[in-house]
């Protein structure tokens, strides 16, 4: 997430020098991650982690500083 970020929310994410932009709930919505593997376990992170997201959201649409989520294991 960026500080200048617009509705609707959501997160960035690269695999393999992909980039992709993926809604709250894990989605791709935009981007070029082609990997199957990549895209569901950034699904999975996703959420694992929703809450976490919608306060970080929340914190960059502030112009906050927002807090380092945890990777998957």
């Amino acid at each position: 997430m960026f500080h200048n970020e617009h509705n609707p929310p959501h997160f960035h994410a690269e695999y393999q020098g992909q980039r992709g932009v993926f809604s709250i709930d894990g989605n791709m919505v935009k981007g070029n991650i082609t990997s199957k593997t990549a895209k569901k376990l950034i699904q999975e992170w996703a959420l694992l982690h929703q809450n976490e997201l919608m306060q970080n959201w929340h914190k960059a649409t502030q112009g906050k500083q927002i807090d380092r989520i945890e990777p998957l294991n």
